[in-house]
């Protein structure tokens, strides 16, 4: 009988033990913000969040309204759609909000690399001093030179030139500006004299078109990867991938190259000097190379699109682009050589500038996750001041907050070239409920989580797009296209992709 019963307590307490850990007995405490942990322990709103992150969140936000918690996966998250918030949040000392110990779970998942304490700040300090101020400059030559290579290497005069082309416009974007950044970033191929150097040319735009194609399969793959629901057959394609990866931005391999950029050759220095082992810094260029250029050229792709898409919009940053050419002395004329463009250029754009802000209003749609790591107060601007549980984590969708927040941006599902910019060239203000507003569009982030990269990624798009529309008459093939639907599994992951590509023309200007 005693057996029995020790046995029966047994089962009964690990019962207990496991409807706890699924969450069942979870309860929300005064001054919590409400809690949805839906039907089903454990898993909650899982299936609902990984099949559309924004409609899921939209519906949240309709029934609980600006902070909610729900249950995902195991994980209670507690969503702030409140924009007034965010400067408190990201500003949160890192004893409280920490975001690194999500993002350090996840780099170790999607490429087999496992951060050190000191990675931020080595990341941190490297893009200060190479992706911004006079390394931004320096960086900027290097790929406006490595588009001339891929994009203007076969430039004549000749009516027989002014043909039009046609392409797949996403596939067309995302190719040459990956490829210009990623030589730009790891180095091109060595050339001793003159004569070698078109040899040298022709072997970086074999290489970087091959290296474009394989790292395609894997963005393919990534939001599952990101997930852990990749089935069996493309675990083991992500897995090829991922050694083809750190074989190909091998430390050992980036030796043999030239021109390797100094944010690159600076971080793999500070990692050895900090005991990182030469196979895992091998994989950490992985990462550098997704968080650098699995963006850039989906976000060329969205702008050139709407560009195509609204003619007024195409006119104004055309002429734009064409004074700043012709003050510089780089006007385009029939048998000139390729227009160069400069960062000094790229500071003479508003209106492109404004055009860009725009596009990633509309596209860019990252979620921001702290871990948090002590009971935690936060005051809304209704002037509700919740607690924020220890255990759980917080999260940011700008992208409903904030860029199509029809109170922030009137009419936000269109396009307006226009909406960040002053007639004067100034950048505009933009409020809710009469109150100005800090952030009203985070592409990149916020605080100490910011993309650390986003001057460069914003310099490589306007050099593509610069010389695009100084080069070349766009249009595209179907004047009455359709915009294309996104992929809704990519929501959270940076900028979105379209279902479907679409096909456009181009041709020599002159």
């Amino acid at each position: 009988m005693a057996l029995w019963l020790t046995l029966l307590c047994t089962l009964i307490a690990s019962l207990l033990g496991g409807l706890y850990l699924l969450g069942a007995f979870r309860r929300q405490r005064p001054n919590e913000p409400p809690l949805d942990k839906g039907t089903i322990p454990w898993v909650g709103y899982l299936l609902d969040f990984r099949k559309d992150s924004s409609e899921f969140l939209k519906r949240m936000q309709r029934k609980h309204g600006d902070i909610f918690t729900v249950l995902i996966g195991g994980h209670y998250f507690t969503f702030v759609m409140d924009p007034f918030c965010f400067g408190a949040i990201v500003k949160e000392s890192r004893s409280k909000l920490d975001f690194r110990t999500f993002a350090s779970k996840l780099v170790l998942q999607v490429f087999g690399y496992k951060p050190i304490e000191a990675n931020h700040s080595i990341i941190h300090a490297s893009s200060t001093k190479h992706l911004m101020g006079d390394g931004l400059t320096v960086m900027t030559q290097a790929t406006m030179e490595n588009f001339q290579k891929l994009m203007l290497f076969n430039l004549s005069p000749g009516e027989e030139k002014r043909v039009w082309q046609e392409d797949s416009l996403f596939h067309y974007c995302y190719n040459i500006v990956f490829r210009a950044g990623y030589l730009a970033l790891y180095g091109t191929e060595p050339h001793q004299g003159a004569d070698n150097k078109e040899k040298s040319n022709e072997q970086d735009r074999i290489h970087s078109n091959e290296v474009f194609h394989e790292f395609r399969k894997y963005d393919r793959l990534f939001p599952r990867l990101a997930y852990a629901v990749l089935p069996p057959k493309d675990k083991i394609e992500a897995e090829r991938l991922k050694r083809l990866f750190w074989s190909i931005l091998s430390v050992k391999k980036s030796w043999q190259k030239d021109n390797i950029s100094g944010w690159i050759s600076d971080q793999n220095h500070l990692l050895a000097e900090n005991g990182v082992p030469e196979y895992m810094r091998d994989r950490f260029m992985f990462m550098l190379l997704w968080a650098s250029q699995g963006n850039t050229g989906p976000t060329a792709f969205w702008l050139l699109f709407y560009l195509m898409k609204h003619p007024e919009a195409m006119k104004a940053v055309k002429e734009e682009v064409d004074k700043v050419a012709r003050e510089n002395g780089q006007e385009v004329k029939p048998g000139s050589p390729p227009i160069n463009i400069t960062r000094d250029m790229l500071n003479q754009t508003p209106i492109l500038d404004s055009a860009v802000e725009e596009t990633l209003r509309l596209v860019a749609a990252p979620i921001l996750v702290r871990a948090i790591l002590q009971d935690t107060s936060l005051k809304t601007s209704s002037g509700t001041e919740y607690t924020l549980r220890k255990g759980d984590r917080l999260a940011l969708f700008p992208h409903i907050s904030v860029q199509m927040n029809p109170e922030i941006h009137p009419e936000p599902h269109e396009f307006r070239y226009d909406r960040f910019v002053n007639p004067d060239g100034t950048k505009k203000d933009f409020y809710k409920n009469g109150k100005r507003l800090k952030y009203f569009n985070m592409p990149w982030g916020a605080g100490v989580s910011i993309c650390p990269g986003r001057f460069f990624a914003t310099a490589e798009i306007k050099l593509f797009v610069f010389l695009m529309l100084s080069h070349y008459d766009l249009e595209l093939v179907n004047r009455e296209e359709e915009i294309p639907a996104i992929d809704v599994s990519r929501w959270g992951f940076g900028t979105m992709q379209p279902v479907r590509d679409v096909r456009f023309r181009y041709r020599l200007r002159f």
